[in-house]
């Protein structure tokens, strides 16, 4: 079959749904592909890289053509005309909301797949391209504002004084939330954060940022997307917004919800209470915006200074990165609906992740496609009903006390004992010994796990002592002709098993530092 990538046709569209390297691979499938002339050249693409990569360089007329076209934004009226009856589409369709567009689709007899509808389970992750995209905006929502913000975003120390840096407050911490933060700390921002999902807070604060919870009860996501609020916690989310933004220099919102406009989350008010300089980016400006006064695709200055970013193509902006992350979903796709890699299209309706994508199925409208069951929320327990066995349906008898109390009775005496016959000082070393052992146990039990690998070079290091120590019992062990096999024996043992912990301990740190290293 033959694969078509023509060269796309919106307004200001960079990105192209194939690059050279995801070419090659369409090639291993077995497929041919065919490549509009001048379809990469904005993304750094020139055609001579395709030709290179096992592509033809075609027309537009021949790329609409194929049996499979692929591409980013949704098709224009011109642009299906140009499809063949039987062709597959391959692109966003934006489904929930252009019931028009899929009605078209339909009466041309093709089968279209929106990529912007795979579901959110593991198994088609590789497919996600919103996440994808997602991630390119919330990094480049921060190179943008930082490049309208008149400071530093790190803080500075210089000759002529100090410069604080900047703080950034970041709403919703989805994929772009994450990216944004991500890049805001980069940069040497204070960062802050706040989503509807409480159970997103662990991930904010491992990348180095301050969650900013809501005083409300928490909502939790059954699918992985944000729901929309109740009424409590918007009034008490409302109230946490108006005094972050107060404080903060750069905003960031990211907050949809799926097949619904935009939550608005700073009212004029609060933009108006900001201080002059500072700078809002609107991520969600295409779909009715979280902040009053942004226009999607424009910046705006407002009355007081505050300068609100709108832009809707933050992914286009990076078009070479955004061009081979969605190509790369685009192979993904291909190798999932190609199993005998032969370059035959199959597309199993059985299959949850090809009917999620399934806004038209040969001429029929087939959105939406049937819920899928997921959830991102943790799992409660098995709920009591009928056929539910008890968790302690069978509880662990408790060990009688006088058997403890017995058993420590007798390691007592038999300690006792050991030190009645045992050498001169034997007690003092003892008590040294049980002191370490104490002291060791709630000061390497209280190391964080991240510092464990520089804790393996501490033991190491114990155990050189250990092993130095069993040489020296080793040399007492001769004593006036005869030996001690006591101190032979232990002297023995202590050098072998220091030995190997030590050798250990250099082995595992040495295949964890080569998990981070290039190549």
């Amino acid at each position: 079959m033959l694969v078509g990538v023509p060269k796309e046709s919106s307004a200001g569209e960079r990105r192209v749904a194939a690059s050279p390297k995801s070419v090659a691979q369409l090639v291993k499938l077995g497929y041919a592909v065919a490549v509009e002339r001048g379809a990469g050249a904005q993304a750094s693409f020139p055609d001579e890289l395709y030709v290179e990569a096992g592509a033809r360089v075609v027309s537009r007329a021949e790329a609409w053509g194929a049996d499979v076209v692929v591409k980013i934004e949704p098709p224009s009226d011109s642009e299906i005309a140009l499809l063949s009856r039987g062709a597959v589409l391959v692109s966003l369709l934006a489904a929930p909301r252009s019931p028009e567009l899929l009605e078209k689709l339909a009466q041309a007899g093709v089968t279209a797949l929106g990529m912007d509808s795979v579901p959110r389970i593991s198994r088609a992750q590789a497919l996600d391209v919103i996440s994808s995209m997602a991630n390119i905006a919330g990094y480049k929502a921060v190179i943008e504002a930082a490049n309208e913000f008149g400071s530093f975003f790190t803080g500075q120390v210089t000759a002529a004084g100090k410069v604080p840096p900047a703080k950034v407050f970041v709403s919703g911490a989805g994929v772009a939330g994450l990216a944004a933060i991500g890049a805001a700390r980069a940069l040497g921002a204070i960062v802050r954060a706040t989503d509807i999902r409480a159970e997103v807070a662990e991930q904010v604060e491992s990348m180095g940022a301050e969650f900013v919870g809501v005083q409300a009860e928490a909502q939790k996501s059954s699918d992985g997307y944000a729901k929309e609020a109740s009424a409590d916690y918007a009034a008490a989310a409302a109230r946490m917004y108006a005094e972050q933004v107060k404080d903060c220099d750069i905003v960031v919102t990211t907050a949809l919800i799926p097949g619904r406009p935009a939550p608005r989350l700073l009212t004029e008010e609060m933009v108006a209470s900001m201080r002059p300089g500072s700078v809002v980016v609107d991520m969600a400006a295409a779909n009715g915006g979280n902040v009053a006064g942004s226009v999607a695709g424009e910046l705006v200055t407002t009355a007081n200074g505050v300068r609100i970013i709108g832009y809707t193509d933050l992914p286009g902006r990076l078009p070479t990165q955004a061009s081979n992350l969605f190509a790369q979903n685009v192979v993904n796709f291909l190798k999932l609906a190609t199993p005998g890699k032969d370059g035959e299209l199959v597309l199993d309706m059985d299959d949850v992740v090809v009917r999620g994508m399934a806004a038209v199925t040969e001429g029929k409208v087939t959105w939406p496609p049937p819920p899928v069951a997921v959830s991102a929320a943790p799992s409660a327990g098995p709920a009591a009903g009928a056929g539910a066995v008890p968790a302690a349906s069978s509880p662990k008898k408790p060990r009688d006390p006088r058997v403890t109390w017995s058993v420590l009775g007798v390691c007592g005496l038999a300690l006792l004992g050991l030190f009645w016959v045992s050498p001169e000082g034997l007690l003092g070393h003892f008590m040294v010994f049980m002191l370490a052992v104490v002291v060791g146990y709630y000061v390497i039990g209280n190391v964080s796990h991240s510092l464990h690998t520089p804790l393996m070079s501490v033991t190491n290091a114990i155990s050189g002592i250990i092993v130095v120590g069993s040489l020296v019992g080793l040399t007492q062990s001769q004593h006036e002709g005869r030996t001690d096999m006591a101190i032979l024996v232990l002297s023995v043992a202590g050098v072998l098993l220091a030995s190997i912990n030590v050798f250990g301990g250099f082995t595992v740190t040495q295949r964890m530092l080569k998990m981070f290293q290039k190549g």
